[in-house]
């Protein structure tokens, strides 16, 4: 609860700071600062909190515990690097730094209510805190037109899956009586009843718009590219993963016990998505985009956390969010340096930039899940869950066929970087500062692909 109030107030603060602070790179240091605030106030809530505690607050709407508080932590550190990286490129989009900031902030305000969350009420509450300023930052570049059209589309779609869930979650009510999710008790039922099957059909079909699950993600390619790039890797991971906790949280807490009635339709939706996102990656000029789709494929991995109902899912999705936020919000770093966003960007970028290109490369091998990176052990920890669930090892074969796919589409990048002639041509400058920055990153991941037990030891 506490790093709910203090994204909160400092959410505000930095909204407040643009009337009195002018000068844009003072802007994003004290947006570097209240961040790093913020990541303190998660470490000391977690470390305050005893293991194998559950504290219920707010009428028990609110249930603080320490696996919540791990991810808060986690992706907030997760946020912090990614303001490291391109808070600068920020004072490139428009005149409102301090906003852009503010706005950031507010989205993980509503991403600690998913990860607390034990009353349908507060779902809905954090998914529009989460989603709303979103909007905002899509169409945040007012020259642009693809940027004004991203934001148009995600928000008339946004509100028509909102209006989704707000019916599924009235379905759940009638078929139970109450919004808590730990007593939601027609899924305790000997047979249960057809209005509560609605509700979580048309609860899960809202859950999978919000992470980009097929066939609910028409609006992410367009949203993702027409978006500026220095905003499309933060609602591309952080975001993704905050959602797909709170996905976890309601399906396996509350609709664990009746998995046979929904189970197969989210396999469905997860084959689809694994299909869809792979596929149509590999026809994408431009690696932007690409790397919106490949985000859609992501999804699909993630998806076996919610479908496997156990222990190993809870935990999987730790790791994958981890590793796919630091790879992408990495990757998306490299990117905005380059003048050209399709492949032949790339062309030659190890000779002119050998570093930028090394990261770049470390980067994409753990998004396609090659071992020795983070990636490859997310996707060893998701379809493992898959596999001791029991029901889901033909869907796990196809994970499988389709990750080969994505190497692909991938490898087509580190190919352009070091295989093909050309002059890569950079639109900025390539500081000391990013080139450690880039390299922690691309560590931080080969980490989490030789020792994972390290990480997961300590969650």
């Amino acid at each position: 609860m506490k790093a709910i109030i203090a994204a909160a107030i400092l959410g505000v603060v930095l909204m407040l700071s643009g009337l009195f602070v002018q000068d844009k790179k003072n802007v994003v240091g004290l947006g570097l600062f209240c961040m790093a605030a913020l990541f303190g106030v998660t470490i000391w809530e977690l470390a305050i909190t005893p293991h194998g505690t559950f504290q219920p607050m707010y009428n028990n709407m609110v249930v603080i515990s320490r696996d919540g508080l791990w991810f808060n932590m986690l992706m907030t550190g997760c946020t912090f690097l990614y303001l490291l990286l391109m808070g600068k490129d920020f004072t490139r989009v428009g005149m409102h730094v301090a906003e852009y900031f503010a706005l950031i902030t507010f989205i993980l305000c509503g991403g600690f209510i998913l990860t607390a969350y034990n009353s349908l009420l507060l779902l809905f509450l954090g998914i529009e805190i989460l989603s709303i300023p979103q909007y905002i930052l899509a169409g945040s570049d007012k020259r642009n037109l693809k940027s004004n059209e991203a934001s148009l589309k995600y928000f008339l779609m946004g509100a028509f899956f909102t209006g989704i869930l707000l019916m599924g979650i009235a379905l759940l009510y009638g078929a139970s009586g109450t919004f808590y999710i730990d007593q939601l008790e027609f899924i305790h039922a000997s047979s249960t009843s057809a209005l509560g099957i609605a509700g979580v059909l048309i609860l899960m079909i809202a859950m999978s718009f919000k992470v980009s699950a097929a066939p609910f993600h028409f609006w992410t390619p367009d949203v993702y590219d027409g978006s500026p790039t220095a905003f499309t890797p933060f609602m591309a991971t952080i975001v993704k993963a905050l959602a797909f906790y709170a996905f976890i949280r309601i399906f396996q807490n509350s609709f664990g016990s009746m998995s046979n009635q929904w189970l197969m339709v989210l396999a469905i939706i997860t084959a689809a998505t694994l299909i869809i996102g792979n596929i149509t990656a590999v026809f994408q000029q431009s690696v932007k985009r690409m790397l919106a789709y490949s985000s859609i494929a992501q999804a699909g991995f993630m998806l076996f956390a919610v479908m496997s109902n156990n222990d190993m899912g809870l935990k999987s999705i730790f790791i994958y969010a981890l590793a796919y936020t630091i790879a992408t919000v990495g990757m998306f770093a490299v990117l905005i340096k380059l003048k050209d966003y399709t492949y032949d960007g790339f062309n030659g970028l190890s000779k002119k930039q050998p570093l930028l290109a090394f990261s770049a490369t470390i980067f994409l091998l753990s998004l396609a899940g090659i071992p020795l990176t983070g990636g490859f052990m997310a996707k060893y920890f998701v379809l493992q869950a898959a596999v001791l669930q029991g029901q889901l090892l033909w869907l796990v074969i196809i994970a499988l066929i389709l990750a080969v796919v994505g190497v692909y589409y991938y490898f087509k990048v580190i190919i352009a970087m070091y295989f093909k002639t050309g002059q890569a041509e950079l639109e900025y400058e390539v500081t000391a500062t990013d080139k450690v920055l880039l390299m922690s990153a691309a560590v931080l991941i080969l980490i989490l692909g030789i020792v994972p037990q390290l990480f997961l030891n300590l969650v």
